[in-house]
């Protein structure tokens, strides 16, 4: 008979009602089980009633987050939905969010005895500064380390990330689990003169992009004051905010003259991206930096803070600009020197393309699949073992 086909149990507190780059990387490494490896994948998750459908979601009652209704708070794993991840006999449980259901998923595998791997995608505990919580970051760190640390295999996006886990105490159990890009739906040649003049863009305008979630742990007010700082002083600048969020409001406040496209994707998003001039991304919450690589790859040299995840990507004076994280003069003067020298900008914005060529979704995603054969086999071997002691 044919080998069984793998079966993975998939928890995440976000996979089909809100695009950020988590749920985009957990989307494709489904679509990668299912469709190349043939596996079997069921996952867990709360969703919306306006969510697309998706196969095999089994929903998780939920509420909207208490000040973030975009997102969605799971309640728990009710009786029948545990039912059903018994019934479904995944090989390894992954579980993507260390939220109240991750923790339930944590101690089900356990119960279940099946190897467990959890994927890190966001540093939660950096978010809390933003809202006025930055006393309760060492208690979250906390629960976060205990959570990583009962998991058979841990997946981080950079070195960095896995450094800190290491330091902390968390082991030999974390391993990469790097991003890829699409370079040809992130492409130079996306550029659209046409389009930036549908926008209010001139020609000779220095469109300063702003693309994703519009959140403030994205760095939206260093950006803001960075955007003043240089506005002060020349008027052939834009800023250019593609993408969403609960901030928008405050973002077209703070900056009234910013051309909003609201959310975008697929074409549409790169079109966008390939039409600006260069990448200004403050945020120093990114555990790998999404909107970072599809700038490069779609030809833009990149503003970004120095921080463990950006220095990843990108290279200071070769792909991009490195500035200290909370400095908008550092980030203002950075522009200038963007805005200044054009064609210094361009090679930038080249060595940036060709830079981007090292991250491929084909070994990111086959890079799970082997942190998920390493936890089976690890967690069989003691099995094994004790099945050869009883028949001795």
């Amino acid at each position: 008979m044919p080998p069984r086909s793998l079966r993975v149990a998939l928890f995440t507190g976000n996979f089909n009602y809100t695009r950020d780059g988590a749920t985009q990387a957990l989307s494709r490494l489904v679509r990668h089980l299912r469709e190349d490896r043939h596996a079997q994948v069921r996952i867990y998750a709360p969703t919306a009633p306006e969510a697309p459908a998706v196969e095999g979601l089994s929903p998780i009652p939920s509420v909207a987050l208490p000040g973030r209704p975009e997102y969605r708070l799971g309640l728990g794993l009710t009786p029948a939905l545990r039912r059903d991840v018994e019934d479904f006999a995944p090989d390894v449980v992954h579980v993507a969010t260390p939220d109240i259901v991750g923790f339930q998923a944590q101690r089900l595998a356990r119960r279940m005895d099946r190897p467990m791997v959890a994927s890190l995608h966001t540093r939660f505990e950096t978010y809390l500064t933003y809202y006025g919580l930055g006393f309760l970051e060492p208690v979250m760190e906390q629960r976060l380390l205990e959570f990583y640390g009962r998991c058979d295999q841990v997946l981080v996006p950079t070195l960095a990330t896995a450094s800190w886990l290491r330091r902390s105490g968390v082991g030999a159990k974390v391993r990469i689990w790097s991003r890829g890009v699409d370079r040809i739906q992130f492409h130079p040649c996306r550029r659209d003169p046409a389009w930036r003049q549908s926008q209010g863009l001139d020609a000779d305008d220095m469109a300063v992009l702003f693309f994703g979630r519009v959140v403030l742990e994205k760095g939206l007010g260093v950006f803001a004051d960075a955007f003043d700082r240089l506005k002060a002083g020349r008027r052939d600048v834009r800023a250019l905010i593609v993408g969403d969020g609960p901030a928008r409001a405050w973002m077209a406040q703070r900056l009234p003259e910013a051309v909003f496209t609201g959310f975008l994707g697929g074409t549409d998003l790169a079109r966008a991206v390939a039409s600006a001039d260069v990448l200004l991304n403050p945020s120093a919450t990114e555990a790998f930096g999404n909107v970072n690589l599809e700038a490069m790859a779609s030809g833009l040299p990149v503003i970004c803070a120095d921080v463990p995840s950006s220095r990843f990507l990108v290279r200071h004076e070769e792909t991009g600009l490195l500035c200290p994280p909370a400095d908008a003069a550092a980030y203002a003067d950075a522009l200038r020197r963007m805005a200044a020298r054009p064609a210094w900008r361009s090679r930038l914005g080249a060595a940036a393309r060709t830079a981007s060529r090292a991250f491929s979704w084909d070994a990111a995603l086959s890079s799970v699949v082997d942190s998920y054969e390493a936890a089976i086999e690890a967690h069989r071997r003691p099995l094994v073992a004790r099945q050869r002691a009883l028949a001795a």
